[in-house]
Formats: structure tokens, C-alpha cells, sequence
């Protein structure tokens, strides 16, 4: 009686033996188009033949003669002891080109919107992680809730009151897939509700009006100035809900002012208007006291949103909305349409975290790294490039550099890129002007919480160098 390796992998082979064709002929052209098809990936690892044999109901000797005449062939590779795979020279059997390789890694990449992830405490997530399995009821399993587990909810609405004076309930809190989904399901659900246009900061993240206008809400542009949004423009657009970034504005790092908090909230109420608080790296800050976040002072207007991917990492993908009682459900609603619920094993583990204090130690640690960093940009900046104004640089992760009128900012950002460096010009995140309008002034954005303070100080000697070689427009 055949045994069957019940620990090895299956693979999609059928016999017709009714067939005019022998069985072994079957398993070589199926195994063949498989490959051909794309079906069977170079590095598959296929059954023993034994284990082959005995699924497929034939002698052994059957399967032992097809894998010798498919390796005889260059389809699959056969070594002792580690089984039998298909061949990776297979893959140009396979349909379609191949897909071109990635570029390499710039040394010197200042990218926007990450941390230092070396800096990810995988140690207490493994942790916390090993108590979750343990602990964690069967039923949490089972399909997820739509509007996040439990536990984190809670967690989330605790801790957000705790540093950021949001005022929330765990049943007002939605767990979202990062602050891009989050920012999606209110769009489609204030649009739901006859909204059709959403201001916005300009300049602004540029992705954030992709989302906005994939949602089918138009984006109106409202000027930024040094004290923040002109909540006298917002009023003029005669919009009803706005985005904003108040505690470190994005991306040019302002903070707006009190006088204007005060402003935008006048507004709300007056106007019967919703403001969305995208909180995205306000618990980094350096050289300031904390801002305590606008939904604070107006629950029933303010939608707060955050996420994990500047605390802890972007892969997580975990973020939140605390949103008012009367869109609540609505909120779920759309998340559960979106997604059925994130995941949910990464919800717990966070809040066990949270419960434990890691997230606030790992802030603590990473604020320090952080400042570092961050002095060792300024002083970077000032040595190599002593013409440009740094911006936004008590908080956050990033910051602003103002050059002078005349830069040309492609050119310099090219040639940074030909010098091994990453950088982004602030341009892009502007509205695009009208014609005849004079265009935004040119800038660069730099993220520094991804490079060590040498890696920061020889990036910016060379993005000096590039500066220089691309002319006068950044001469004393």
C-alpha cells in the first residue's frame, strides 16, 4: 500500500486515463505547461516522486522517468537531498517579459516619511506578539470587526488623550489600513452626504488630493502662510470640509498659529463644517512643548487621524480615525465595504504595546536619535549651503529648505540624484498655478529619519556640490 507524504506539496496534475496518451507523457506536458504559463514559478519546489507516485495512483518508477526527462530538458533541476524544482533558466518559457530590475538604492536618500526602521523594536513586538497567541481568545479569529479590534480602540482612544488631548470614546474610533485609507473612507462618506469639494493646504502632500479626488470630491487649494491655513481664503471657497495638518503642517512645517486654530474652528461651527486633523508626525518635536491636537476643542467637528507609520514603522500599515458620533457608523460602514476590517493579530500586538508602555519608550528613544539628526542636518545645511533657509524643523521628520528666488529646483534635484542623493522638490506639492500666476518658489523637502548623522552630513556635502555645479542661482 502507497504511503503518502502528507507533509509534502501539493501540485496540480490530473490523469486521464482514458487517454490515448501514456500516463508519464501526461505529467511531462502538464508539468511543461505549467512552466509555459506561468503557472510554476522558477524555485518551485515540486513533490518527491514518491509522493507524486502515490497521489497520482502510479508506480513510482512513472514519476522517476518524468522528472529525469523534464531535467533532461532544462525544466526542472534535481539534487540530492534537496528535491526537485523548477529550473530557474525556465523562466524565459515563461509568458511576458521579464519585469526590469529595480534601480539600486541612492547612499544617500532623504526619503519623506520614514523612520529609522533599523530602530523598529522588533524585540518587544516579538514579544507582545508571543502574549497575543497566547492569550487571544479563538473568536478573535473569526472575522474581524469592521471597525477594529477592541482592544486597540481602546488603547488607541486612552493613549490619545493621554499626549495629544484627543477627547474620543473606543466606539468613535475606526482602525484603518494607514491614513490613506482613512482619508479615502471619509471622502466617500462626506460625498455620501452631498459633499462635493474639500479644501485642502497648498501646498500639501501631493498624494493626499490623488486620494481626494479618487473618493470624487474635488480639491480646492487655500494658501499657506507662516502662521498656517488663511482661514479667511477657506471661508471665499465656500467649502464645506477641509484637511488640514496643524501641529506640523505638511510639507512645509509650520504650526499654525492660535489665532488661526481659533479661526478654523469659528469656522466649523459657523459654517456646520468638517475639519479633518491629519496628526501625522506631531509626536516628534524638539525644541517645542507639545501642541495639543484641534479635535480636542471640538469633538463633534474635528475628524482626528493618525497612524503608526512615523512612530514605528510604514509596513505596519496600521491607522485610525476618531470621528464624530453622527458619521461614526457611516465610517465603519465604508471601512467594512473597503476591506472587511484590517487585520487582525497586528491590531492586538500594537495594543499590547501601547498597554505596556513600548510605544512611549521607543518614542522617547527615537526623539533623542531623532534631534541628533536633525542638528546635524542644520549644521550640514549651513556649511554647504549657507544661502538656504531651514524650515519646520522643531518637530517632525522632515524639513524645509527654502532656496533662493531664481534656483531652478528640477535641475537641482537631478543633479543631487546624479550625485547620489534623493531629495524632493517642494513644487510638486503645490496646486498647480493658473496661467500668467506667478509659479511657487522654489524649495527642497529632506527626510532624515531614515540616514545616520554621517550618512546626513556626506549627503549634504554632496547636494552642496550639486547645487554649485548647476549655477548661479544659488550664488552669495
Amino acid at each position: 500500500m502507497a504511503v503518502v507524504d502528507h507533509f509534502a506539496p501539493d501540485l496540480l496534475v490530473e490523469i486521464d486515463r482514458a487517454s490515448p496518451t501514456g500516463v508519464r507523457a501526461q505529467i511531462e506536458q502538464q508539468l511543461r505547461d505549467g512552466v509555459r504559463a506561468g503557472r510554476l514559478h522558477p524555485g518551485t519546489r515540486l513533490p518527491s516522486t514518491r509522493a507524486l507516485a502515490a497521489r497520482l495512483g502510479v508506480a513510482r518508477g512513472v514519476a522517476v522517468e518524468a522528472y529525469a526527462q523534464l531535467a533532461a530538458e532544462g525544466w526542472v533541476v534535481s539534487r540530492q537531498g534537496s528535491g526537485t524544482v523548477v529550473a530557474r533558466t525556465a523562466a524565459s518559457a515563461q509568458t511576458g517579459p521579464a519585469p526590469p530590475p529595480a534601480p539600486p538604492p541612492l547612499p544617500y536618500d532623504f526619503a519623506l516619511g520614514v523612520p529609522d526602521l533599523a530602530a523598529f523594536p522588533r524585540t518587544a513586538w516579538l514579544a507582545a506578539t508571543r502574549r497575543v497567541l497566547r492569550t487571544m481568545p479563538d473568536a478573535e479569529l473569526s472575522h474581524p470587526d469592521r471597525g477594529g479590534a477592541h482592544a486597540l480602540r481602546a488603547a488607541l482612544a486612552s493613549h490619545l488623550g493621554r499626549v495629544r488631548g484627543v477627547v474620543t470614546t473606543p466606539d468613535r474610533i475606526v482602525v484603518t489600513t494607514g491614513f490613506w485609507q482613512a482619508l479615502g473612507l471619509l471622502c466617500t462618506v462626506l460625498a455620501a452626504r452631498g459633499l462635493t469639494r474639500l479644501a485642502m493646504e497648498d501646498p500639501s502632500f501631493v498624494y493626499h488630493r490623488h486620494v481626494v479626488r479618487a473618493a470624487g470630491l474635488e480639491p480646492v487649494p487655500v494658501r499657506v502662510d507662516a502662521a498656517g491655513l488663511r482661514v479667511d481664503e477657506l471661508v471665499r471657497t465656500g467649502a464645506q470640509a477641509v484637511l488640514v495638518t496643524p501641529a506640523h503642517q505638511s510639507p512645509t512645517g509650520v504650526v499654525m498659529a492660535p489665532a488661526r486654530r481659533s479661526a478654523l474652528l469659528a469656522w466649523a461651527h459657523e459654517q456646520q463644517g468638517t475639519i479633518i486633523e491629519d496628526d501625522y508626525d506631531a509626536e516628534h518635536r524638539y525644541d517645542r512643548d507639545p501642541v495639543g491636537a484641534l479635535q480636542g476643542l471640538a469633538p463633534d467637528r474635528v475628524v482626528y487621524g493618525g497612524s503608526a507609520s512615523k512612530t514605528l514603522a510604514p509596513a505596519l500599515r496600521l491607522g485610525w480615525l476618531a470621528v464624530p458620533a453622527e458619521i461614526a457608523r457611516s465610517v465603519r460602514d465604508a471601512k467594512g465595504m473597503a476591506d472587511g476590517g484590517s487585520p487582525v493579530l497586528e491590531q492586538l500586538v500594537f495594543a499590547d504595546l501601547i498597554e505596556r508602555g513600548d510605544v512611549d519608550r521607543h518614542l522617547r528613544r527615537t526623539r533623542a536619535a531623532n534631534r541628533r539628526r536633525r542638528d546635524a542636518l542644520a549644521r550640514a545645511l549651513a556649511e554647504h549651503l549657507p544661502q538656504a533657509r531651514l524650515h519646520g524643523v522643531a518637530a517632525g521628520l522632515h524639513a524645509a529648505v527654502e532656496l533662493p528666488a531664481g534656483s531652478d529646483e528640477r535641475a537641482i534635484v537631478r543633479a543631487a540624484a546624479a550625485r547620489g542623493v534623493r531629495v524632493h522638490g517642494l513644487s510638486p506639492h503645490h496646486f498647480p498655478r493658473a496661467r500668467g500666476e506667478e509659479p511657487p518658489p522654489p524649495g527642497l523637502l529632506l527626510g532624515y529619519g531614515a540616514l545616520s548623522e554621517q550618512a546626513i552630513r556626506r549627503g549634504i556635502a554632496e547636494l552642496g556640490a550639486a547645487v554649485d555645479a548647476v549655477g548661479p542661482g544659488m550664488a552669495p
